[in-house]
């Protein structure tokens, strides 16, 4: 039956909180890829856009980055359990996904407007700032949250993105300075390599390291390397694996592609690492 089919593999995963399958992570793939050419078909053909100079490039992508954080730390929300009954799946992978797509579009379509309205003099401050205050007050909820439970291990704050960054900073030396790739410079693929290896520390940390309490990897193919290695660490060669050949081949494709859509295939190759990473580090802190 189809609905059986449906359930066992979209529905029931997200009701019950269970690990990714083979099914619906191709699936939510596929809606990515499609999700991102008709943005990237809509962005680019309303008049009324260009008619205020507005251009997805790479200011555009570094002022949606809030956002991207917004929804690591919304989806630690729900992993709280502070909210309850039917919304809560809202918060849900990939539920969430949508749910912050609205609030992103949202807050862009009223930046255009303001601008329009000629209220606010440019795009991107004002709809990244839109996106901070948003965040700044997930944040908050989240303190609040751990006044009254187990508190915040600090110490997270600390190490997880330490890791990252001493990771991306031989992986980004090895590809300027080794292998010759100047374009790595550019601030977006910085952002790349420090989003995925955020997540790459992330998993490690809480698998391997951490003291109180035992993190799992959900995703198909992560945790699979996980069991056959013994090691969540195996995250990170998993991660050079896709980094070195990706950002090559983006790069040879930017050359012919138009800017819009090379931008926005960076921006959604930003969300798989950033978002997961922050919520994973996130949850570690509040001992979620």
């Amino acid at each position: 039956m189809v609905s059986d089919f449906i359930y066992k593999y979209y529905i029931g995963p997200i009701v019950q909180g269970e690990a990714y399958n083979i099914v619906d992570t191709l699936t939510y793939a596929i809606i990515l890829v499609a999700g991102v050419y008709l943005l990237y078909r809509w962005l680019t053909t309303s008049t009324w856009l260009a008619d205020i100079g507005f251009s997805i490039d790479q200011g555009f992508i570094l002022a949606t980055i809030p956002y991207v954080i917004l929804g690591g730390v919304m989806r630690v929300i729900e992993d709280t359990g502070m909210i309850t009954g039917p919304a809560k799946f809202l918060l849900i992978t990939p539920l969430i996904y949508f749910v912050l797509f609205a609030f992103t579009v949202g807050m862009m379509f009223l930046s255009l407007y303001l601008v329009r309205q000629g209220i606010v003099a440019r795009f991107n401050p004002f709809y990244a700032g839109a996106g901070i205050f948003a965040l700044m007050v997930s944040c908050l909820v989240l303190a609040a949250w751990s006044t009254t439970h187990r508190g915040a291990d600090l110490f997270i704050l600390f190490i997880i993105p330490f890791m990252a960054l001493c990771a991306t900073t031989i992986v980004w030396a090895f590809m300027r300075y080794v292998l010759s790739w100047a374009y790595v410079a550019d601030p977006l693929y910085i952002t790349l390599l420090f989003g995925q290896l955020l997540d790459a520390s992330a998993t490690s940390y809480g698998i391997d390291l951490h003291p109180t309490v035992q993190y799992v990897e959900q995703h198909v193919v992560g945790g699979t390397l996980i069991e056959a290695t013994g090691t969540a660490f195996v995250m990170f060669p998993l991660k050079l694996v896709v980094l070195f050949p990706a950002i090559y081949i983006m790069e040879l494709y930017r050359k012919e592609a138009h800017a819009a859509f090379w931008h926005l295939v960076m921006l959604a190759m930003i969300v798989v690492g950033f978002a997961p990473g922050i919520r994973d580090m996130v949850r570690m802190v509040l001992y979620v």
